[in-house]
């Protein structure tokens, strides 16, 4: 068991404290929220790989290094995370918690130090982020952008939510577009830097043994520079609640591939509006889609052979669903068919006990195997301070389990299909 406690480190900046003693490492992480833009995606996404090049008191890679060897090997990695239709970026460091170390090391005090460091002085010349520094990383960025196409199934879901969402911030990437990174200067970058660090809505999060009011008392002397932020408000993301046409829109797609990639991106209707049931949709994706006991694994996969694989993901901000597949081309309008019925067999409450139970236990499993890190346990706390109805990451499991056939139809029955993508071969 943990403990949780949170605080303004400064007006807008809060910390959330998770302290354990379960685990012989603490991490720390830095997070800025903003809304998801098209014009400001691969700018967002590129600032913290720059920044993480060099501080003013550590200008270099080498150096920066040198300096986190001496602290028994701590780690500091940039984020880019999407949640909903906001783009979250940040820091996030691990380091050997201060109880197995000698007592004067400080590693906590020292490792943020050095991520204030990055965060909020980094080296410059002439008032400007490193041209260097922006064109090496910018050039990483755009080779990772490009390299999407070579992962076909996570390709078949971007192309859907282009279609599915194409005047909706849901639809961007979180590396944004190679076209936008290409326009990006040391001025530009600098000029969105300040910005972003004055503007943006930020959150600390830690997990470790330490007590709340010495990571406080860290976090205020590593960042004393941070502006004050009272009047940054978390981003909202806009929900959809039905498909807006009365058949789902079909697009199709043709490159040199062996498999055909099927996507499906489903609306989730009235489930999300107020009072938002995240364990019971949590459930029900499990029941339809993910895991091995799923409707979808089961029947579409295995009984009817359909699929090389299906899946089903949903995002609880947004309040959509996704259904990714490999299948033969011929199949296609087979496996579509058969997808859509398992959603009606969930939908009309043809759920057994077993399917429930399993469904239950695969969730409650996922949730225990992230609580055993660190770095899981923080993830699910940020999860919940960015979600529409924050939930007591705590008493997840305990959420889940009591979770009711009726409550997993109630979130069933309204979702609709929205938008069909199939990548398909070119003969």
């Amino acid at each position: 068991m943990h403990k949780v406690h949170t605080q303004d480190i400064t007006p807008g900046a809060r910390l959330t404290c998770i302290q354990t003693d379960k685990f012989k490492t603490g991490c720390l992480s830095v997070n800025l929220i903003s809304s998801l833009s098209r014009a400001a995606a691969a700018g967002t996404a590129l600032l913290p790989r720059v920044l993480r090049r060099g501080s003013k008191e550590l200008p270099d890679m080498e150096r920066i290094a040198t300096a986190l060897d001496d602290l028994y090997g701590v780690r500091i990695d940039p984020m880019v995370r999407k949640k909903g239709e906001m783009h979250c970026i940040g820091f996030h460091a691990d380091f050997p918690d201060d109880r197995f170390i000698p007592e004067s090391e400080g590693v906590l005090e020292k490792t943020a130090s050095i991520v204030g460091g990055i965060l909020l002085d980094p080296v410059m010349q002439s008032g400007l982020l490193l041209a260097d520094y922006i064109d090496s990383e910018k050039k990483n960025l755009i080779d990772d952008i490009r390299a999407a196409i070579n992962d076909k199934r996570g390709y078949a879901i971007d192309r859907l939510l282009e279609a599915m969402c194409p005047n909706e911030a849901f639809s961007i990437s979180k590396l944004g577009s190679e076209n936008e990174a290409l326009l990006i200067t040391p001025t530009s970058l600098t000029d969105f830097y300040r910005e972003h660090i004055a503007g943006a809505k930020m959150e600390f999060l830690y997990c470790g043994g330490s007590d709340p009011l010495r990571v406080a008392s860290a976090l205020q002397a590593g960042f004393a520079g941070l502006p004050s932020r009272a009047d940054a408000k978390m981003p909202e993301t806009e929900v959809i609640l039905y498909p807006p046409h009365d058949t789902p829109r079909r697009i199709t797609e043709a490159l040199d591939v062996s498999q055909g990639k099927l996507a499906v991106g489903f609306r989730l209707g009235k489930a999300m509006e107020k009072d938002i049931d995240y364990p019971a949709m949590m459930v029900f994706n499990s029941v339809y889609g993910s895991g091995v006991t799923s409707k979808l694994f089961v029947n579409v996969r295995e009984k009817l052979a359909l699929c090389y694989y299906a899946s089903s993901m949903i995002d609880k901000h947004k309040g959509v669903m996704l259904v990714s597949s490999g299948v033969e081309f011929s199949k296609f309008d087979t496996a579509l068919d058969e997808i859509l019925s398992q959603l009606g067999y969930v939908k009309n409450g043809d759920v057994s006990d077993f399917e429930l139970q399993s469904a239950k236990l695969s969730v409650t499993t996922s949730i225990k195997s992230a609580m055993d890190r660190p770095s899981g346990l923080l993830e699910l706390y940020f999860d919940s301070l960015v979600s529409e109805i924050p939930y007591d990451p705590n008493r997840l499991c305990e959420m889940v389990e009591a979770v009711t056939l009726d409550r997993v139809v109630t979130v069933a029955s309204d979702i609709e299909p929205d938008t069909v993508y199939f990548l398909r071969d070119e003969s």
